[in-house]
């Protein structure tokens, strides 16, 4: 009898095989790779506001502390955004004919609220509060990346689980303490890192990777300094793994 399939059909044959048990990881990883994509979770994305406001220029450059706009982030689980009136604290007096700010100066005639776009957000099923954060000395950027050189707003982080989970378990490779103001509380940290880049301040080798976009992490040779902090700030670790934390 004639054969009816070529010798190649054993190789073609053996490659269909493995390609069906290797395709579902490769379609998982692509979509993995795609959902966690800027594309997808809008990191490094800056996003269009009805003012064109610079981190970078007021936190820095005018050395604003973030605590004048961002009233509620040492007593409330949100930050708040600046209103009308917060800004026509300055801008009724300088810059008052920019057409960059003509959203602020009609809001502020017909009392109407200025409408931000949201830059970072979390599922509804995930709770997070500011205020905690902050007093146990932990620096927005952290969370939010390099503020200090945003001139617009973008998300710095995409906030997934497991970085949040990472910190929540070692809580003493991310409390910093500022060696140079001893006297001060995190709390007070936290912003004064900011006064130290306004003025040129020396910063040590974790500010300037907080600075430059990189989360401020304790190197493993100062982590003995990590498990002082939390005793110091009363952190729990036991208590931060729990699920209802962040899932209320």
């Amino acid at each position: 009898m004639a054969q009816i399939f070529k010798p190649a059909m054993n190789t073609i044959c053996t490659l269909s095989l493995l390609g069906g048990a290797v395709a579902p990881f490769g379609i998982l990883f692509v979509g993995s790779r795609i959902t966690r994509s800027p594309h997808n979770t809008k990191v490094d994305n800056p996003l269009d506001q009805p003012i064109p406001f610079s981190h970078k220029h007021h936190a820095i450059e005018l050395a604003i502390d973030c605590r004048f706009c961002h009233t509620g982030v040492e007593k409330n689980a949100t930050a708040g955004v600046p209103t009308t009136e917060v800004c026509m604290t300055c801008h009724s007096q300088v810059w008052t004919n920019s057409p960059n700010l003509e959203a602020i100066r009609q809001g502020w005639e017909t009392n109407t609220p200025i409408q931000w776009n949201k830059v970072n957000t979390v599922p509804d099923f995930v709770y997070f509060d500011h205020s905690i954060h902050i007093a146990k000395g932990v620096n927005c950027n952290n969370c939010h990346g390099p503020v200090n050189k945003m001139p617009i707003t973008w998300k710095g982080r995409d906030f997934r689980m497991m970085w949040c989970v990472e910190c929540h378990e070692n809580p003493q490779k991310f409390l910093y303490k500022d060696d140079s103001h001893p006297g001060q509380s995190p709390r007070a940290q936290v912003f004064n890192f900011y006064k130290k880049l306004a003025t040129g301040a020396k910063l040590t080798p974790e500010e300037h990777e907080l600075a430059m976009g990189e989360v401020q992490k304790i190197p493993d040779d100062k982590v003995h300094e990590g498990y002082q902090n939390m005793k110091d700030r009363k952190v729990n670790v036991n208590q931060l793994k729990d699920c209802w934390v962040c899932h209320r």
